[in-house]
């Protein structure tokens, strides 16, 4: 008799434990009047679970590279939530991007990691994938006027460039320009644990208010 296959254990990043309720905080108000979101690059799964229950308001759309899919499905299989439906196969440089609307988007600890032209071309798909008056909310790590805002992020983003020389700590006006080029303007930068950020963008008429 075969023995039954045992299921390999669901991805674990300690960092989306410790993270997750603080940027909770953050969704629960400026999501609170949207309907439907995608993350880009939902690495485990686990923020998407915690998410999507504690919002279950929103439909919550995972998206991220083909490998990381199992894991993050096992992770939704195991939540079970109504309004997590299956995870979408996305590379931001190459897609294929969603062709639903949505109006809204997060992501978090992703642009250091992509190379710059991945973070253009992400902007890029964002524009044609969100809707008129949508939200963006991008959470981690930023330099603010060219300078580090912590030792911590210099001695991070050093490694990042010895890892991969592609990635890097983005400049928060670089990536404020992209968000401004497909029509969002920047609505609260809101500091976070471990020195990160919160940034959240808006386009169509509450932008600005």
């Amino acid at each position: 008799m075969t023995p039954p296959t045992s299921r390999p254990e669901r991805p674990f990043a300690p960092s989306c434990e410790r993270n997750r309720d603080p940027i909770l905080g953050v969704l629960h108000d400026v999501f609170g009047d949207r309907s439907a979101v995608l993350e880009i690059g939902s690495g485990t799964g686990q923020h998407a679970v915690h998410f999507a229950a504690a919002m279950p308001w929103l439909r919550w759309q995972c998206s991220e590279r083909a490998p990381h899919l199992p894991g993050i499905t096992q992770w939704l299989d195991e939540a079970a939530l109504p309004n997590t439906p299956p995870p979408i196969a996305l590379d931001v440089a190459t897609g294929p991007w969603p062709p639903a609307r949505f109006d809204a988007a997060f992501t978090a600890n992703t642009l250091h990691i992509m190379g710059w032209p991945e973070v253009e071309a992400c902007f890029a798909g964002l524009d044609a994938t969100l809707a008129a008056d949508a939200t963006l909310v991008v959470y981690g790590p930023f330099n603010c006027d060219g300078r580090y805002t912590s030792d911590s992020n210099r001695e991070f983003d050093a490694w990042l460039e010895a890892r991969d020389p592609r990635s890097g700590i983005r400049d928060l006006e670089a990536v404020d320009a992209l968000a401004q080029a497909i029509g969002f303007q920047r609505e609260a930068t809101i500091e976070m644990p471990a020195h990160n950020l919160s940034v959240v963008w808006h386009r169509g008429s509450r932008a600005g208010s």
